[in-house]
């Protein structure tokens, strides 16, 4: 309490109901090679639709990544994903031979506030890398008759082969591709389908149509989008308050040529009555200026630069300003996107180093899904062992399972030599193999590593048991979505996998697949080479060192050890009624907190704990006895 310098009554409160934290431990990570989507920026997806969603469905390129994560997500609800890159970049509207790779909204950002982003490369960005930019095209009508208009000039209308054709000495400019037109008397309504020279096709929809060459002296042509915005662009209530005008435009961004629906021409997004004004306000005081609009709300596009045929892109200012744009809709489609190379071990490794600090990120298991070694040897070495508060799951190489059985054992020899390239850690684990199970996306069948599944059913266990029960056996480690395995270990094949700490997943007939192990990638004898323990450790770990921060900064005299064991013991006897640990010590006193400790500004508690162990072998002893012999005559001694 603080001193007082005159009489009264001070009030103060004391918090002491500082309890131990429950912590994750049911959150995955990936990184790999997807089709769309953020690179180098972690994305947190809850389910396969939401993975679609984001990085897109898989091509032959990207299948293993995307089901690797996909097969976690049918155990578990929390999958933080990166996209990694090599060479990929962004399509671009209207793009030159200028190459622009833009990975992120913080990327993004920065090339715009530098100035990097090319002027030569268009006015608007692909929103991630990849080829499926190139299926985007962008329609903007900036004006009333870009919306809408009558031309006057004599057109006749003419059957040609595969189309209805306007012809005219006169040019073609008055009109855009994709624009409707309503011609003659009886109002016929035809889309135009190209433009070239003096000559306007329109759609061969209207093949067929039994037509005169008729000379039309006015013809109603309209922007293609018009049906689903909200009437004609006009000046906006913000640009009208100031005595502006002309300010409004509509946005539509279109899947061209079907790649991301399945149906070309489908419309991704619109956005009505946008601002070309800089300053321009919603009425609810948010920025309706366009480029702030479409990059804060657009999944598709970013904007690049302004195109002058809006008019003016500066502010409303501080006298009257009068926006015109062009007389005609500005349409433009996406070139130049690339898909990235198979992903190297550089571009892994800066993908995975996203999830190194427990600071940032809170993981619990790791998918090594079928990188090649050196980032698997990174995952182990500079990820889990760096973080010690989460697990690397991985699988064998392809070629050691899947096709490999020139010989009886080589699939087991090739797996036990691939593992042998391997760290020991307590903080890996690794299975047996690959599944061959179906993609729906493409209708066709694959072989996925398992490393998916397995770390999907130590999430499992988590949700319907706690993190320190083994997530093998018939219980709780039967895998999901087999058509069947690359390798079926036999019993003796087991005895050696497991020798080597690789976790056997088995198909019993009758009675499904099953992960037929527990341990860890530890080398030496030790309680850690199990996975239940090792995950019982950063369970205890992460929670207690969490509920141990509010220590900091306090005395280490008596009160403060008594209420860091007051602290710990309760949570200890929680985990101890829920059978993950036998028994429990905690040393907090005088003893290991002495005079030399204290003057370092150093706490210790010291935490003894005996963890529960997973049966992994069971001895049946059947004893056959003489008719007259008592039973308790012999129990015991057989």
């Amino acid at each position: 309490m603080a001193f007082q310098v005159s009489p009264g009554v001070n009030v103060s409160e004391i918090d002491l109901t500082t309890v131990v934290p429950a912590v994750s431990t049911t959150d995955g990570a990936i990184a790999g090679n997807f089709r769309w989507g953020p690179v180098n920026h972690p994305v947190l997806v809850d389910s396969e639709d939401r993975l679609v969603s984001v990085f897109n469905t898989p091509n032959d390129d990207t299948a293993t990544d995307f089901f690797t994560a996909s097969n976690f997500l049918a155990y578990g609800n929390a999958l933080h994903v990166v996209r990694g890159n090599v060479d990929g970049y962004n399509a671009a509207a209207g793009a030159t031979s200028t190459t622009i790779t833009v990975e992120n909204e913080n990327d993004y950002d920065e090339q715009a506030s530098t100035g990097s982003l090319p002027s030569d490369h268009g006015d608007w960005v692909a929103r991630y890398p990849g080829v499926l930019g190139n299926s985007l095209k962008i329609s903007v009508c900036q004006s009333d008759a870009a919306w809408q208009s009558d031309v006057t000039t004599g057109y006749t209308l003419e059957q040609g082969s595969d189309a209805l054709v306007l012809a005219n000495s006169a040019t073609s400019s008055e009109f855009t591709v994709g624009d409707v037109l309503t011609v003659g008397a009886e109002k016929l309504q035809v889309k135009i389908k190209a433009i070239s020279g003096q000559d306007v096709t329109l759609t061969a929809d209207y093949v067929g149509t039994t037509v005169a060459n008729t000379d039309y002296t006015t013809i109603t042509r309209q922007w293609e989008h018009a049906a689903i915005t909200t009437g004609k662009p006009s000046t906006t209530d913000y640009a009208d308050k100031w005595g502006s005008t002309g300010d409004g435009i509509h946005v539509v961004v279109i899947d061209e040529d079907g790649l991301v629906t399945g149906t070309k021409g489908s419309v991704l997004e619109i956005y009505n009555q946008l601002s070309v004004a800089k300053d321009a306000k919603t009425n609810e005081g948010a920025s309706n200026y366009y480029a702030d609009v479409i990059n804060q709300r657009s999944s598709w596009i970013w904007f690049a630069n302004h195109n002058a045929n809006l008019g003016s892109a500066g502010s409303r200012a501080d006298a009257v300003t009068t926006f015109t744009g062009a007389s005609l809709p500005q349409n433009a489609s996406f070139v130049s996107g690339t898909d990235t190379s198979a992903l190297t071990a550089s571009a892994l490794i800066t993908a995975y180093d996203k999830f190194k600090s427990t600071e940032d990120i809170d993981v619990s298991l790791v998918l090594g899904s079928a990188h090649n070694v050196t980032a698997i040897k990174h995952i182990i070495n500079n990820i889990v062992e760096y973080r010690k508060d989460c697990i690397a799951v991985i699988s064998p190489e392809k070629a050691d399972v899947v096709n490999n059985s020139s010989y009886a054992g080589k699939q087991t020899e090739d797996v036990i030599a691939y593992r042998n390239t391997l760290p020991s850690s307590s903080y890996a684990v690794m299975d047996s193999g690959w599944k061959y199970a179906y993609d729906k996306f493409n209708d066709v069948y694959r072989w996925l590593p398992l490393n998916g599944d397995t770390a999907g059913l130590m999430v499992q266990t988590d949700l319907t048991r706690d993190p320190w029960y083994s997530p093998a056996g018939f219980n709780r480690g039967n895998v999901k979505n087999v058509i069947k395995l690359a390798y079926n270990p036999s019993k003796t094949d087991r005895d050696n996998l497991y020798k080597a700490g690789i976790n056997p997943v088995v198909t019993f007939p009758g009675q499904g697949t099953v992960l037929f192990g527990d341990k860890t990638m530890l080398s030496q004898p030790s309680a850690f080479d199990r996975i239940n323990v090792r995950r019982l450790f950063i369970v205890l770990e992460k929670a207690i060192s969490t509920a141990s921060k509010f220590t900091l900064f306090e005395f280490n005299d008596e009160f403060t050890r008594a209420q860091f064991k007051n602290l710990v013991e309760p949570f200890l006897r929680d985990v101890q009624g829920r059978r993950g640990i036998t028994d429990f010590a905690v040393v907090c006193d005088s003893t290991n907190n002495t005079g030399e400790v204290i003057d370092r500004n150093e706490f210790i508690g010291d935490i003894y704990i005996k963890p529960s162990r997973s049966i992994n072998f069971i001895q049946l002893n059947f004893v056959a006895v003489r008719t007259g012999v008592e039973f308790t005559e012999i129990v015991g001694r057989a």
